[in-house]
């Protein structure tokens, strides 16, 4: 735990709660709109939220030797989640650019008293 300054670990600490806070944000937006895609992109924020869990647990207990596979899986954890987080940005703009080409043209003309007559 001696690895890391008090300001760092209170860093450390609030951005993965804060990561843990966005999922459950988004899923609730997800489940309030009926939008499946938000709760793709909780789903695909998680393992960037391993990455940093295995960083935060190396660091607390003190960056030993036979922890560095901790390393490795947040670093694939960040290629992971950086990968998820794209297709999920993506799934979210297709889904969105689907739905606003289908939506009706709201073209109406509006009667008036003149058009009446």
């Amino acid at each position: 735990m001696h690895a890391l300054s008090i300001p760092t670990w209170i860093v450390h600490i609030s951005s993965v709660i804060e990561w843990i806070a966005a999922i459950w944000l988004i899923w609730t937006y997800g489940e309030v709109t009926g939008n499946r895609y938000w709760w793709a992109l909780s789903c695909a924020m998680l393992p960037a939220l391993v990455g940093a869990m295995c960083a935060c647990t190396w660091h607390f207990f003190d960056n030993p030797e036979s922890l560095e596979w901790l390393v490795t899986v947040q670093a694939s954890m960040t290629v992971v989640g950086n990968c998820t987080l794209c297709a999920a940005a993506w799934w979210i703009w297709r889904c969105v650019r689907q739905s606003h080409s289908n939506s009706p043209e709201k073209t109406t003309k509006a009667k008036t008293t003149a058009d009446v007559s």
